[in-house]
């Protein structure tokens, strides 16, 4: 079944400065996803579900106004899971609504964890990778409009590639 997912994406300079980040500490996954704040993480989708997805995706982006974001510093996971983030200071609020109305559609996903807006820049590294990924971006910054979220698909390769974005459209009555 395909796997599918909803993200913010983290433009330019911004996303090859945190790709190469993730390169730098050899996460083998650096080439493979985009940097991005997850709202829906790789879900199985029935390619029968799609045209009412999509539709879900265009009524939820519908109901709400873009929003400015923030990336400030680092944070990590550990001990519970071996993962290193730049961290979401800013627009915290308006993804986890985002999150929450995607998950409610006719994709449903569980979580293994409560939700939380981050930028992951390496995943599943020995301590020392860890700690390097942690130490070199504490410092990152960087502020954008989002406008936007995509509906990523997790092709064969491995690659998660944009199957199409999503406008957000100014809230209700817009």
């Amino acid at each position: 079944m395909p796997i599918h997912g909803v993200a913010v994406t983290v433009p330019e300079p911004w996303g090859a400065r945190l790709q190469a980040a993730r390169e730098e500490a050899g996460d083998p996954m650096a080439a493979a996803i985009p940097p991005h704040v997850t709202l829906l993480p790789p879900t199985a989708v029935e390619p029968d579900a799609m045209g009412a997805f999509a539709a879900h995706l265009e009524d939820v982006c519908a109901g709400v106004a873009p929003f400015e974001m923030v990336l400030s510093g680092t944070g990590t996971f550990r001990p519970v899971s071996p993962v290193v983030f730049v961290q979401v200071s800013r627009g915290i609020a308006e993804c986890e609504r985002l999150e929450a109305a995607v998950r409610s559609g006719p994709v449903e996903r569980h979580l293994d964890f409560p939700y939380h807006p981050h930028v992951t820049i390496a995943h599943h590294l020995d301590d020392a990778a860890l700690d390097g990924a942690f130490e070199g971006l504490a410092d990152f910054r960087a502020t954008f409009p989002v406008s936007s979220v995509e509906l990523y698909h997790h092709d064969p390769d491995g690659v998660w590639r944009v199957v199409r974005s999503f406008p957000l459209g100014g809230g209700p009555g817009a």
